[in-house]
């Protein structure tokens, strides 16, 4: 896609900090960090959401999350991977985070409450994410179960 911000960062016309590439992968440190460390994992197929994109082009994506996390020293992260504007995607081209989740040691130059660690996230940096678990229907569960699995 031209107009697409990944594609033509896969292609060279506009810088990153490649931390990866392969044939069918490139992984990159995210410019808008929620984190040190968030780097994204992109397919070099377009496609706009996950079920777009063939299973082929996917097999090294949890790989190379698995490997950044490592590169990073990451214990706690965040693999996160959106699916349209109601998922809150950003750029149409498939993409994974792997966000770093971690302790942060205050210190005067990050402008920091001054406590010796600061659980993530905080107000400066880090994930936040809701799960508003609800009680479970188990006929509708199992009725939803049963759909799904017969299209599997």
């Amino acid at each position: 896609m031209a107009a697409c911000v990944f594609c033509k960062i896969i292609k060279g016309d506009i810088p990153s900090f490649k931390l990866f590439e392969s044939e069918r992968v490139l992984a990159f440190l995210d410019i808008q960090p929620l984190s040190q460390g968030h780097a994204l994992v992109v397919p070099k197929v377009h496609g706009p959401k996950l079920t777009d994109i063939p299973d082929d082009q996917l097999e090294e994506i949890l790989p190379v999350a698995k490997k950044l996390a490592k590169a990073t020293g990451s214990e706690n992260y965040n693999i996160l991977q959106n699916n349209g504007r109601l998922a809150h995607q950003e750029v149409d081209h498939v993409h994974f985070h792997m966000v770093r989740r971690r302790f942060l040691v205050a210190d005067s130059t990050m402008n920091t409450p001054n406590e010796d660690q600061i659980p993530k996230p905080n107000q400066q940096e880090g994930l936040g994410i809701g799960w508003p678990a609800s009680e479970t229907n188990m006929e509708r569960l199992k009725s939803y179960f049963n759909e799904v699995k017969a299209k599997m």
